[in-house]
């Protein structure tokens, strides 16, 4: 499976052709409009939520809510687009209705995207580069998800960090802390902590500045086995990593204990191993256990059974409402960086696309793992491997 987007943050639409979906695939447009509407919420977003209500169109590849294993085209319509129809026209005939934008924004890939490409308009660069988006990459993603809980896969997560402050580890079953997650407008299960995140936002969007955070990606009912450790671009914590990456504003990854790993010896790290076949009654993969998760649920480049658990660190948005310092780059004067609509915090979103891209990589490793034109090919495929498991 691969997919492309298209499509800039003022244009007509966001579209994505994904290719290699299995046939028989049961696609609800209610489950993908579900996520969207999810990545718009969030205490401190900015005012093109309220202009925005995001649906998706499924315009090929599926009939009669099944897909077909031809390719599947969606399309998120920007709403906004009628205030632009000359500004951002295709059409040589209309250059010149917008002025340029010449004043890169700090911490953007204004001034970098500029001079790759020589444009002397930052609008050029900054409509694809917006994390606008990323609204089609959560309909990708979301459609990726129903692959993975046909398999017996859930995806969920939570926002564990902001602006420095630290929600408790919550001791919940995770699907439990989904449910809470879900009832946060920060997407955090830890109230006390939530109160004093929405706080810190109200003083920050006062001040005209940004705040970043940290969230957790969370799956269960991975088998294990998805990757390889046979090749570097086949490692699966690689390929999850970069595709977190992806996600504008990411600067950090962790797997498991992440960075903790390299602050204890070895013997408080790695999770031992033991044989309990009383566990293949409960609905385990393999009768091989872990008393702790430390690893993340991968090893050598490869699931292992174990719950999956990702963090993602996000810089705080860099359009702020109380500019900074930047360089005209056609008089090469100083001026205050221009402004466009923009969050206070956004890291709420961040765990939507979050959750969306691990959500691609695992669809994808778990064709490459089982193959299949159909989705009832592949599930027996995973089933003969299941059952060999249990005998290993």
């Amino acid at each position: 499976m691969r997919y492309l987007t298209a499509g800039e943050s003022h244009g007509p639409q966001l579209t994505a052709i994904i290719e290699g979906l299995p046939a028989g695939l049961a696609l609800s447009p209610e489950l993908l409009n579900q996520q969207l509407a999810r990545r718009q919420q969030g205490y401190g977003r900015g005012d093109r939520m309220k202009i925005e209500q995001d649906t998706v169109e499924i315009l090929s590849g599926v009939r009669w809510g099944k897909t077909l294993g031809s390719p599947v085209t969606l399309v998120v319509k920007n709403r906004d687009w009628e205030n632009w129809l000359e500004k951002m026209s295709p059409l040589a005939e209309h250059e010149g209705q917008a002025e340029p934008v010449t004043r890169p924004r700090p911490g953007h890939a204004d001034l970098c995207g500029a001079m790759k490409y020589g444009h002397r308009d930052v609008r050029n660069i900054l409509e694809r580069s917006s994390a606008r988006e990323t609204a089609v990459r959560v309909a990708v993603g979301a459609v990726a998800r129903q692959l993975l809980e046909a398999a017996g896969i859930r995806i969920g997560g939570l926002v564990t960090e902001l602006g420095g402050i630290k929600a408790a580890l919550s001791q919940e079953p995770y699907p439990r802390q989904w449910e809470l997650a879900a009832a946060s407008e920060l997407f955090c299960c830890d109230p006390a902590a939530e109160a004093e995140m929405k706080r810190l936002i109200d003083h920050t969007k006062a001040a005209g500045d940004t705040l970043g955070g940290v969230v957790e990606v969370q799956v269960l009912g991975l088998p294990p086995g998805l990757g390889s450790h046979v090749q570097w671009d086949r490692k699966l914590d690689a390929r999850l990593a970069m595709a977190l990456m992806s996600i504008q504003a990411i600067k950090g990854v962790e797997v498991g204990l992440g960075f903790e790993a390299a602050r204890r010896p070895g013997s408080r790290v790695h999770d031992e191993l033991m044989y309990d076949p009383a566990v293949l009654q409960q609905g385990a993969a393999s009768a091989y256990t872990r008393p702790g998760n430390n690893a993340g649920g991968l090893e050598g480049g490869m699931t292992n059974g174990e719950p999956l658990i990702l963090r993602a660190a996000m810089k705080p948005i860099p359009t702020l409402y109380t500019p900074l310092r930047s360089v005209d780059i056609v008089t090469h004067q100083p001026f205050e960086a221009s402004v466009e609509r923009s969050d206070t915090c956004a890291v709420p979103a961040a765990l939507v696309v979050a959750e969306a891209v691990v959500a691609l990589e695992l669809a994808q490793a778990l064709q490459e793992k089982f193959g299949g034109d159909a989705l009832d090919e592949l599930l027996r495929n995973r089933d003969a491997y299941l059952a060999g498991l249990r005998e290993f």
